[in-house]
């Protein structure tokens, strides 16, 4: 029961920690715009998450302990960082575009905020439940 209550914010908590690990790792980029042979990285977890939210929904109902476990969120959650060594856009080896770095952090930022606003929201909710049924 209680982990049904929670099964929202265990899915925004790992797109949390994905988009902060990323946030990181643009930084990164960003600060080695000048570095010669310096490879952009980036960060991809939102394929991860969508097949942990299409196996959540297929979960299976146990009544006994002796029934196979139901799917659920892994507990290890490692986004996948990768290297772009394809392109290089300067004489240097350098393949960092400062705009295109500046543009998906501010993106990432908006997304990291958008998912706090729903964290809170959740707990908001459980905070309201708690306080409408003592009554």
């Amino acid at each position: 029961m209680i982990d049904n209550l929670f099964s929202n914010t265990n899915i925004l908590e790992k797109a949390l920690s994905g988009t902060w690990i990323r946030n990181k790792i643009i930084s990164k980029n960003i600060s080695n715009v000048d570095t010669p042979n310096y490879k952009r990285k980036e960060v991809l977890f939102e394929d991860y998450l969508k097949q942990e939210l299409s196996e959540n929904n297929q979960k299976l109902v146990t009544t006994n302990e002796k029934h196979i476990k139901g799917l659920g969120m892994k507990s290890e959650f490692i986004p996948k960082i990768i290297e772009d060594k394809s392109t290089s856009y300067r004489f240097d080896g350098n393949n960092v575009n400062i705009d295109t770095e500046s543009a998906e952090l501010s993106k990432n930022v908006i997304m990291y905020d958008a998912l706090v606003r729903q964290i809170t929201d959740e707990y908001e909710k459980v905070k309201n439940a708690i306080i409408e049924g003592s009554k």
